[in-house]
C-alpha cells in the first residue's frame, strides 16, 4: 500500500514548491502571473522574519503536492488564525486522499496553536475544489467580497 508523507519543507524544497505553484497556475489558467523564483521563495518563505510556512507532501517518497499557510488576526475572536494560501496536489495523484491529509495536519495545526479559524479562498469555478471542501465540513463565505490592490495601482495608491 502507498504511504502517504506529510513534512515541513525546508529551504533546499524551493524548487518543489515554484513547480508546484507552477502547476497550480496552469490549473488555474493564470500561468502567465507566476513571477515567482527559486531565489524569492527561498527568501519569503525560509529567510529571517518569514511568516509564511510550507507542507511537501510526500507518496512513497516522491513529492506530489504541498501547501503554503501563514498565521493571521482575528479581533473578533481576539485569537490568531491559520491561512490556507494554496494547497494542490498533482492531478495524476488525486483521489488518494492526500489533499484531505494536508488539510487534516493544517487544521491539526490550528487546533495545537489555538486557532479561532482556518481559513482559504478557492476559485468559484472550481467544483472538484468546491465539493471536496463541503464533503469535510467547511463552509463559503458569501457575506464578504475580497478585494484586492496590486502592481501600478497599489503602487499608486501607497505614493499619493
Amino acid at each position: 500500500m502507498a504511504k502517504i508523507e506529510i513534512r515541513d519543507a525546508t529551504i533546499d524544497d524551493a524548487g518543489i514548491i515554484l513547480n508546484f505553484v507552477r502547476e497550480l497556475a496552469i490549473y488555474e489558467k493564470a500561468e502567465r502571473e507566476v513571477v515567482a523564483t527559486e531565489e524569492d521563495i527561498r527568501k519569503t518563505i525560509f529567510g529571517p522574519g518569514s511568516s509564511t510556512y510550507a507542507l511537501i507532501c510526500y507518496l512513497d517518497a516522491t513529492p506530489i503536492g504541498f501547501a503554503v499557510y501563514f498565521y493571521n488576526y482575528s479581533t473578533w475572536l481576539g485569537k490568531n488564525g491559520l491561512f490556507l494560501e494554496d494547497l494542490y496536489v498533482s492531478p495524476n495523484h488525486r483521489g488518494i486522499g492526500a489533499g484531505k491529509r494536508l488539510l487534516k495536519h493544517l487544521a491539526k495545526l490550528a487546533v495545537e496553536n489555538n486557532c479561532g479559524r482556518f481559513e482559504w479562498n478557492v476559485l468559484d469555478w472550481n467544483e472538484p475544489a468546491i465539493n471536496f471542501y463541503k464533503s469535510i465540513g467547511a463552509k463559503p463565505q458569501s457575506e464578504w467580497v475580497g478585494y484586492r490592490l496590486t502592481g501600478d495601482a497599489l503602487t499608486n495608491f501607497a505614493n499619493e
